[in-house]
């Protein structure tokens, strides 16, 4: 016998229950299923309405029309009656028993299958038309974006960076290379300088595995995000894959000539996305300190947003540094207390080398912290330092950044204000949100985008 649709099984639910309610014999929903398939599938036409109906038997008369022609048969037909409501009370009792154990729990489970049926074809054909995110490579390169840190194979990183002949950067512990998806996605390839794993001892593998644990918990919008990371053996290979900044570091464009000025409100939305990124870092848990938080480890944008960078580990994998016990690094409360007011200090600095223009650490002449100090100890304000080609300054935006500087740079570590008070303590006088101060072109950005409507349409 051929299986019943969804369609005809959820008819014979309907005409069951409008059986069971009408008194009607279940042994007659097979042939009123027939008879409805009959009506469905015939060709013939239905009745002509012309036909005249056949004559009604005519019933005889058993009285005068206004009283019953027998006291008797009245007291009958009044039994019959009262015995007939009585039955019928017993099949609705049974029906209404029926109706709440077996004919509602089947028609709900019907309405649940063919609710299933007719959303999974559109769920298959929504997930058929958007493709995945192509990058050109074997797809590992693909998966950063998604699972965060995953193990990258050199081979990809040759050809993104065209077999490592687009050098960015030489640094005597490090190299940086720009590398490209075929997407248009630009990344940053930094390799250590060491090329033998004779020289890269467990101290050193600690280090590094040790550092990209660390970054792949920051994951903010003003930080040079962790992408992936690749280990071979043959040829030695220790490489973090990084974000990619492309209008060099805070430092080159204050200072080098050959960038271009960056005007008041420019600096301004530094100052706020570094102020609510190391509130980020520092609000984690456990806390995240940056090593050596000033303006050369600082990197902007394509539209000259922050975006803070930490290279530390390519110097500290050939320290001797502190001995590893059980795999980590040994960090006491007091060390990250420490680090925090370190930070706190570092940015004082970073701020009053955004608004003076002044280099930080010149080589022959008075530190810029001292002449902030002198100027505080002389009843004198720290504008007094600002850049003079600045223009399109507010007043009160600088009284604000003068003060917190102030704050930042005390000699006594524990009266230094957290990164929490120092954000909300700008934010009041600088009107710029942690969207506004976020990267708006990232190409980061773009590529988290088109992943993230490929899981969501998923």
């Amino acid at each position: 016998m051929p299986t019943m649709d969804a369609s005809n099984s959820f008819v014979l639910v309907v005409l069951t229950l409008h059986s069971v309610m009408n008194g009607c014999s279940s042994m007659d929903l097979p042939a009123q299923l027939s008879h409805r398939r009959l009506l469905k599938d015939s060709n013939l036409a239905a009745p002509s309405t012309n036909v005249p109906a056949s004559a009604a038997a005519p019933v005889p008369s058993t009285g005068s029309g206004s009283f019953p022609a027998s006291s008797s048969q009245g007291q009958n037909d009044t039994n019959e009656i009262a015995s007939s409501s009585s039955s019928k009370s017993d099949d609705v009792s049974r029906s209404m028993k029926w109706l709440y154990m077996i004919v509602l729990p089947a028609l709900g489970l019907l309405l649940l299958t063919g609710l299933a049926c007719f959303l999974l074809p559109c769920r298959k054909s929504a997930v058929a038309t958007i493709g995945p995110w192509k990058t050109g490579l074997s797809g590992q390169l693909q998966k950063a974006f998604l699972t965060g840190v995953p193990e990258l194979r050199r081979s990809e990183l040759e050809r993104a960076c065209e077999d490592f002949s687009n050098i960015v950067a030489s640094y005597p512990h490090y190299t940086v290379y720009k590398g490209t998806l075929s997407s248009g996605v630009e990344i940053a390839v930094v390799s250590t300088m060491i090329t033998s794993s004779k020289e890269w001892s467990e101290h050193s593998e600690i280090c590094f595995r040790k550092k990209i644990g660390t970054l792949s918990r920051i994951n903010h919008k003003n930080f040079i995000n962790l992408l992936g990371f690749c280990e071979e053996e043959e040829p030695f290979t220790r490489m973090m894959v990084l974000e990619y900044a492309p209008n060099g570091t805070l430092y080159e464009n204050l200072h080098a000539e050959d960038f271009e000025h960056i005007d008041w409100r420019g600096r301004m939305r530094i100052i706020m996305g570094l102020a609510y990124c190391i509130q980020h870092m520092h609000e984690l848990n456990p806390p995240v300190v940056h090593p050596d938080l000033q303006s050369s480890s600082i990197l902007l944008s394509e539209d000259n947003a922050a975006k803070i960078a930490d290279m530390s580990v390519w110097h500290d994998v050939i320290s001797e540094g502190q001995l590893p016990i059980n795999g980590d690094l040994v960090v006491h409360h007091e060390q990250v207390s420490a680090g925090l007011a370190r930070n706190v200090y570092n940015f004082g600095v970073v701020l009053l080398e955004i608004i003076s223009g002044k280099i930080p650490y010149p080589e022959h002449e008075r530190s810029l912290v001292s002449l902030a100090l002198g100027c505080i100890n002389g009843d004198r304000s720290i504008a007094s330092l600002i850049d003079p080609t600045m223009d399109s300054l507010k007043e009160d935006e600088l009284q604000i950044i003068c003060e917190v500087i102030q704050a930042c740079i005390q000699s006594d570590p524990r009266n230094r204000p957290s990164m929490r008070e120092i954000t909300a303590r700008l934010r009041e006088a600088i009107a710029i949100s942690p969207v506004a101060a976020t990267p708006r072109l990232s190409p980061l950005w773009w590529a988290e985008l088109e992943v993230l409507s490929t899981v969501e349409a998923g």
